[in-house]
């Protein structure tokens, strides 16, 4: 048996014992609800932060998050929520936001990208690269110039993260310093490994991703090798930032973050790669209910700041 943290063991009893249809056997809105109400009983509160404030870039909504109000140049963190590019928004991810703001002291945007299947694929790529374009230009609303942007996301934002990293990298007036790649989905073709081992009765399901995946890419011509879908199977990672990859040991996306770390190696590529041993999905959004997943969090802020120093 794998290892699971106890409390971890807690919230896993809880949710068995809830019953009740899973988020891929009710519709989107539904799905919405459930996750909304999760997230209530299981995170932790925003808190205290200097600036929190709501924005556009373009035609995407953000939400900023600053520590402090100073004006000296600095870069700046752009967030893409997960939620299987079905579920969350800016309220979803809004404490982890705040937190990864007072713990990394950067400049947060979380990046509020249109959802499937009213927008399906590429609707989130394409809005999450927009959005990443609108703040390397240092608009006046950051509050600072920007020397330089950090992409980060968790799963569904974890893919988003890596393709914006990828289209993007070269071709902005600063540089992508790093990309932060939180128990990240990277490619839609797993079928074996953590996809098997953890396939049910960890939070996230085997069925539940391949659900998400078919509502994201319904409608589209693009298959789940295209490079947006799957970073995994990019042609090429050269030239990518330095980059730290997180993974849960209880996951069904593990493997998917441990093989793109490890290509991202192959291909010369700065990489930190931390993985959380008796650790679920989506555990950095459920601090309240899972304590020991904000020492995960604070190891991976050390692990950025650590990269960005290199």
């Amino acid at each position: 048996m794998p290892y699971v943290r106890p409390d971890v063991a807690n919230v896993l009893a809880m949710l068995a014992a809830q019953g009740g249809p899973q988020l891929h056997e009710v519709t989107p809105a539904e799905a919405r609800a459930m996750m909304s109400g999760m997230g209530q009983a299981t995170e932790a509160p925003r808190g205290e932060l200097a600036l929190v404030q709501d924005l556009t870039a373009g035609t995407v909504p953000v939400r900023l998050y600053r520590a402090d109000t100073g004006t000296a140049p600095a870069p700046v963190l752009v967030y893409f929520h997960g939620g299987g590019w079905v579920l969350g928004d800016l309220e979803s991810h809004d404490p982890l936001c705040a937190e990864i703001a007072r713990l990394s002291g950067m400049t947060v945007v979380s990046v509020d990208y249109r959802l499937a299947p009213e927008a399906a694929f590429p609707a989130a790529a394409e809005d999450c690269i927009a959005a990443t374009r609108w703040v390397a230009t240092s608009p006046a609303a950051i509050g600072h110039q920007v020397t330089g942007i950090v992409t980060a996301g968790d799963s569904a934002g974890g893919n988003l993260a890596a393709l914006v990293s990828r289209e993007l990298v070269g071709t902005l007036p600063v540089p992508i310093l790093a990309q932060w790649l939180i128990y990240p989905a990277t490619d839609m073709t797993a079928s074996e490994g953590s996809m098997v081992e953890f396939a049910e009765g960890h939070l996230l399901t085997a069925v539940g991703m391949k659900w998400f995946e078919a509502v994201y890419l319904k409608g589209s011509d693009a298959g789940p090798l295209h490079p947006w879908a799957s970073p995994l199977h990019a042609d090429t990672l050269d030239g990518m930032p330095p980059s730290l990859v997180f993974t849960c040991g209880l996951d069904v996306l593990r493997d998917q973050g441990r093989a793109y770390a490890g290509r991202l190696i192959e291909h010369g590529v700065r990489t930190i790669y931390r993985e959380a041993a008796g650790q679920i999905h989506a555990s950095l959004s459920m601090r309240q209910a899972i304590p020991s997943a904000q020492d995960d969090l604070v190891a991976c802020i050390a692990d950025l700041k650590h990269l960005l120093a290199g």
